[in-house]
């Protein structure tokens, strides 16, 4: 629009020979008219991937309240590397549709310093015992920016967050006190969906597309079934047209799900610092 109305305004003023000069400087001038509309943030499909070095909090309950095992106090889950990773698809100026995927996999043997009743198996003081949890996030979503400039855009997103989560409790034949004891294993499962909502923005520092910060925050709250929060951030620099690196902290993910006579009860709790890259199209 900006182009055309500087050479109708031109036109009208210039005759014979200056014309042609005039339509020349119109054809220079006008990509970078347009190039001044165009968002920083131009890309059809991004991918993004990150290591995430957390710090969780994890504990989960029998259904029935059948049993308790704090993964954190009775196997010592302290710290663990994990990634990762989102596609996302803008399909106009301000939609997107997008999915995520996290998994949390751990496991420890140690001498227990309590005994553990858990899924009908009591595991006693002093014996040695395995504690494995395993817990994958598959989050597909929706995004709409609300606000879109060309040094950023603030948006809000909705997902639907999918838990599958399990936790299993074994031991080997072995003597504990002076008594032979059998080899046991005790599992409780959970398939935990959870929409949840909340803003996401990315702002470009300078008046150039390389350097920028971005975050979001997302949660929900459901009474008696439990509730989800989320919040992060990261800093990123573009190295290449099409690929830029980060750098960030999960500042907390907390879920929880109550427990009831059908399903386990879970509670979840992440934090650390994140480093990826992200490739844009």
């Amino acid at each position: 629009m900006a182009e055309r109305k500087l050479k109708n305004v031109c036109w009208m003023l210039a005759s014979g020979s200056y014309r042609l000069v005039i339509l020349l400087a119109i054809l220079i001038i006008a990509p970078f008219l347009q190039a001044q509309k165009e968002d920083f943030d131009q890309y059809k499909i991004r991918i993004s991937g990150s290591w995430f070095y957390s710090q969780p909090s994890v504990s989960v309950e029998a259904a029935g309240h059948n049993g308790l095992v704090d993964f954190n106090r009775d196997f010592g889950f302290n710290t663990y590397s994990t990634f990762a990773g989102k596609v996302d698809w803008k399909f106009t100026r301000k939609n997107h549709i997008f999915v995520m995927a996290s998994p949390f996999n751990q496991s420890r043997e140690v001498v227990l310093q309590r005994t553990i009743d858990f899924r009908g198996q009591t595991y006693p003081v002093g014996l040695a015992a395995k504690g494995e949890l395993q817990a994958i996030l598959i989050a597909p979503g929706y995004q709409y920016d609300i606000i879109r400039r060309k040094r950023g855009h603030v948006g809000l997103a909705v997902q639907f967050d999918l838990f599958n989560t399990s936790g299993t409790l074994s031991a080997a034949a072995q003597v504990n006190n002076g008594a032979l004891l059998a080899a046991k294993s005790s599992k409780a499962s959970l398939l935990a969906p959870i929409p949840v909502a909340g803003p996401e923005f990315r702002l470009y520092l300078t008046n150039s597309p390389r350097v920028f910060v971005e975050g979001s925050a997302s949660g929900m709250y459901f009474f008696g079934y439990g509730h989800f929060a989320s919040v992060a951030g990261d800093l990123g620099v573009s190295v290449a047209k099409h690929l830029s690196i980060n750098a960030g902290y999960m500042m907390g993910s907390r879920l929880a799900v109550n427990d009831a006579s059908n399903r386990s009860g879970l509670h979840l709790t992440q934090k650390g610092p994140t480093v990826g890259a992200q490739v844009s199209f």
